[in-house]
């Protein structure tokens, strides 16, 4: 073997060192493995980029981490979606946020109804969020898509935070009803509408990651589970998910070092019309 390390160029004492040092990565991985699973349990569908910004593991870079978790089989699966959630309403508002500067939270809400299949039914979850903090600040789970299940959303937001100056949605029935548009009004809201899709983004993007992240992984069986795993992942989402574009802290954690000016850099952003971000930060006042 001392004439084989010879002709290699390299020291007996170095591929021990080798050796002693890949062991101690194989362990801490195996640790790893287990704070990843027990992150997988409540943050289902998290993917492995996100999983690294949560754990902060601080012996594998980002890229090894990636690939390592992608080879032990960490790797997501997605499901697309196709049903119809949205009836147009006949009253009619103008989109108000594209090209919007936004850089504090209760600028900007946006909400968007989903629907979940659950043991055979559909069911329909309505969500806003707002758009600076990305925190769900009002949601309800239904057997219908009746406009008081927006109302009780949008009441919940309401009792806990301050309005935002702008309310967005799309044109559906349920956001153009009377009971709705007058809460908004009596809270001094701007409504703002869209009339696509990508235009309401980022209500968009919150159905996919409640659904895509929690809830097709806890296969709820009946409404009333379903109503607990909604709850459920609202929590997990408001207080363990770290965003990349809050400074890698969850909403609620974000919200409130933004509330106490705790924060070294605050982010801001403009809404394009093709809802395509450019963000930058600003120094904390």
């Amino acid at each position: 073997m001392n004439q084989l390390y010879r002709a290699m160029g390299i020291s007996k004492q170095a591929v021990h060192q080798y050796s002693k040092r890949e062991a101690v990565f194989s362990d801490n991985v195996r640790i790893l493995m287990h704070r990843a699973e027990e992150l997988r349990k409540k943050h289902p569908g998290c993917g492995v980029e996100k999983m690294y910004a949560a754990l902060k593991p601080d012996f594998i870079g980002r890229d090894r981490f990636v690939e390592t978790f992608m080879d032990l089989g960490f790797r997501l699966k997605r499901k697309r979606n196709f049903k119809r959630t949205t009836y147009a309403g006949s009253i009619r508002y103008s989109n108000l946020i594209k090209g919007l500067y936004v850089d504090k939270p209760s600028s900007v809400w946006q909400s968007d109804i989903t629907y979940i299949y659950a043991k055979d039914k559909f069911y329909y979850a309505v969500f806003i969020i707002d758009v600076y903090t990305k925190k769900i600040v009002g949601y309800k789970v239904s057997n219908h898509m009746r406009a008081t299940a927006n109302t009780a959303a949008l009441q919940m937001a309401l009792s806990t935070n301050k309005p935002p100056l702008i309310h967005h949605s799309d044109r559906g029935s349920q956001y153009t009803c009377k009971e709705y548009i007058k809460i908004l009004k009596d809270n001094q809201c701007q409504i703002s509408m869209s009339l696509t899709a990508p235009d309401n983004a980022y209500a968009e993007r919150i159905n996919r990651t409640i659904k895509e992240e929690y809830i097709q992984y806890w296969k709820p069986q009946s409404f009333e589970q379903l109503k607990k795993y909604i709850d459920k992942a609202v929590y997990n989402y408001n207080h363990n998910r770290p965003h990349e574009h809050l400074n890698k802290l969850t909403p609620v954690e974000f919200e409130r070092k933004w509330n106490n000016n705790q924060l070294k850099f605050k982010p801001s952003f403009t809404i394009f019309d093709n809802q395509v971000l450019t963000s930058k930060t600003v120094n904390s006042i």
